[in-house]
């Protein structure tokens, strides 16, 4: 009974059910009940749900430093469907693409990217290469004289950082300028492309494709070369390099890049030098191979032979005047080595005059190279 009274169960063979009396009244009473709790089931499922996802997403970006997925590094949106469209029409037949950056400073007319520009238009098998470069800007105005002298530009742009003022080597915007590329490099790598990297203070002679070995993931040239392409104690120089996409590479740059952390106020190319040997490159299986500066040289180290070398760096030297000068000196001894009889090639009777205002041993070279160096140049 109730506290009226009433009769609320009747008992049958069945057990205890409810009277006619009351079986409308609870049953709606119930259905509003489960309504109810469905709800608020409901409501606890999504806020689980949600918590997992922001704690696997949270959980998973802890291997690598925040600035890695920092939105002014983002490369995606429209500035990703724009670079794969620049990618794809600079692509050769096996998806590599030539890759080179510039700001305003190095676009300016007579500086860097015009004695660049011109090394291919007189070198030796090298005009059509121009077809699959890329040129990176990271400034406006180096996006727009790249426009006008070249078909394939890619505005590459950085909030907060402006790019366009000569960076000076090792300064805070050098250092930035580097790193960037890194990762935008690591964006090519990902979207399914093998690239040559140049430094646009690179002249090229002649197609380096055959000088590239058939078993190496990343193929790098070097300031100084001490003639075994596997030895990792080779100086490179990350102006320079050639590397497949797969895999391997694509987890070496991530993990270079997030290096940065391990060695702060350095630069990409000594970041490189101190990882080379860690334990993590060795266990992933990337091949490395050292470009011999025979073929890949540089002001610190220039190839004697002119008859084999494929393109001069600018490197050992600070200062953009002086890269220019000695640049477009090296382009004069080009042009009169082009001259020669085929005898008196094949003779090596010519040689570099060059460089002029851009030779000096790096100051951070160990001490056993710097004289290793000085009586190279001796001889």
């Amino acid at each position: 009974m109730d506290a009226d009274g009433k009769t609320l169960f009747v008992e049958s063979e069945g057990g205890l059910h409810l009277t006619d009396h009351h079986s409308h009244h609870v049953h709606h009473h119930n259905h509003q009940l489960f309504r109810q709790i469905r709800q608020i089931a409901l409501l606890f499922g999504v806020i689980g749900v949600t918590c997992f996802i922001l704690y696997h997403s949270a959980d998973s970006f802890q291997s690598l430093p925040h600035s890695f997925y920092s939105p002014r590094h983002d490369q995606s949106g429209n500035g990703l469907v724009k670079l794969k469209k620049v990618l794809e029409k600079a692509k050769t037949e096996d998806r590599t693409v030539i890759i080179t950056t510039l700001n305003e400073a190095w676009a300016a007319p007579n500086s860097i990217f015009d004695v660049f520009l011109e090394s291919f238009e007189i070198g030796n098998q090298t005009q059509r290469l121009v077809n699959h470069l890329v040129v990176v800007a990271l400034d406006q105005k180096a996006y727009s004289r790249c426009l006008a002298l070249h078909p394939h530009c890619y505005a590459l742009s950085t909030n907060g950082k402006d790019f366009s003022s000569e960076a000076l080597f090792m300064t805070t915007d050098y250092l930035e300028m580097m790193w960037r590329r890194i990762h935008f490099l690591h964006s090519v790598l990902k979207l399914g492309y093998n690239f040559v990297l140049t430094d646009a203070d690179i002249i090229w002679f002649r197609d380096p494709f055959s000088r590239f070995y058939s078993d190496g993931d990343i193929q790098i040239a070097c300031d100084f070369f001490w003639g075994n392409s596997s030895d990792r104690n080779n100086l490179p120089n990350g102006g320079f390099n050639y590397v497949k996409s797969n895999h391997r590479t694509i987890e070496f740059y991530k993990f270079w890049y997030a290096s940065r952390a391990a060695y702060p106020g350095l630069n990409e190319q000594d970041v490189l030098n101190k990882i080379k040997f860690d334990p993590f490159v060795s266990q992933i299986g990337i091949k490395i191979r050292f470009l011999d500066t025979k073929y890949f040289g540089g002001f610190c180290q220039p190839s004697k032979d002119l008859n084999q070398v494929c393109t001069m760096h600018a490197n050992c030297c600070i200062g953009l005047d002086r890269k220019v000068h000695d640049l477009k000196v090296t382009l004069e001894d080009w042009r009169k080595f082009l001259m020669l009889p085929a005898n008196l090639k094949a003779s090596h009777t010519s040689s570099w005059t060059a460089p002029q205002l851009c030779s000096f041993i790096p100051v951070n070279l160990p001490t056993s190279a710097k004289n290793n160096v000085q009586q190279e140049r001796k001889n």
